[in-house]
This record gives structure tokens, sequence and C-alpha cells, in this order.
């Protein structure tokens, strides 16, 4: 009997962020899966904003955790993202190649005078 595989995208990016002088923001993600034949090396996640992908990278001291700067254009307040992982697994006698997509995210930028305790703000 085949056992079950799961993977899941944890968005690690708090809801609302203050507004940037650079024009540049954090996003954050887990991704988990059970799946032994994964190639964690194969993986390339990306954030999806605007109808663009931005690359992801690793985070050094968390397995896992990915990250990358997206930039949001000024007077923005609210944008919608998702995550995409592409990656390569083994099977037998072949290699294979999967995804999984995250559901949709909504990052709020406030302007300072109204940011208060912003930091705490996660999904």
């Amino acid at each position: 009997m085949l056992g079950c595989t799961t993977s899941t995208i944890t968005n690690l990016t708090p809801r609302a962020l203050p507004r940037s002088q650079t024009g540049l923001y954090t996003v954050e993600a887990m991704f988990r899966s059970n799946q032994r034949a994964l190639d964690a090396d194969s993986m390339k996640p990306i954030v999806i904003f605007n109808n663009q992908a931005f690359p992801m990278r690793k985070t050094q001291l968390t397995e896992g955790r990915w990250e990358t700067l997206v930039p949001i254009p000024e007077g923005t307040k609210v944008i919608n993202y998702h995550f995409k992982f592409d990656y390569e697994y083994s099977a037998v006698l072949m290699r294979g190649a999967d995804s999984k997509l995250s559901p949709p995210y909504h990052l709020q930028i406030v302007d300072e005078s109204s940011t208060g305790n912003l930091l705490m703000l996660r999904e």
C-alpha cells in the first residue's frame, strides 16, 4: 500500500507592513513536504503578484524557509499575491516534476501615521 504525501505552504509574511522608503518589501514562506523522493535541490519557488514572478531564495538559518524582496509601487495600499513551488522528484525508473500553489494572500501597505504595532499582524 502506498502512503499519502502532503506538501504545505505556510505564508510567513505579516498581513500589513509599514510603507518602505525603498519600495521593497520582504515576502516569506515555509514549504514542508513528507514526500521522500522530493529533490530539495531542484526547488524553484516564486511569489507572484501583478502578473509578475519573483524568484525566492532559501534563508540560511531555517530549513524550508524562503524569501524575496518585491517592489511595490508607491501609493499602493494592498497587493494580492500567491506562492508557487516547482520541484522534481524521483520515481521508479524516471524523474517527475510537480508544483504546489498557495491560496491567494493580501498584503496591506500602511502609511507611518497609522502603523501602530504592525509587526504582530500575521495570518
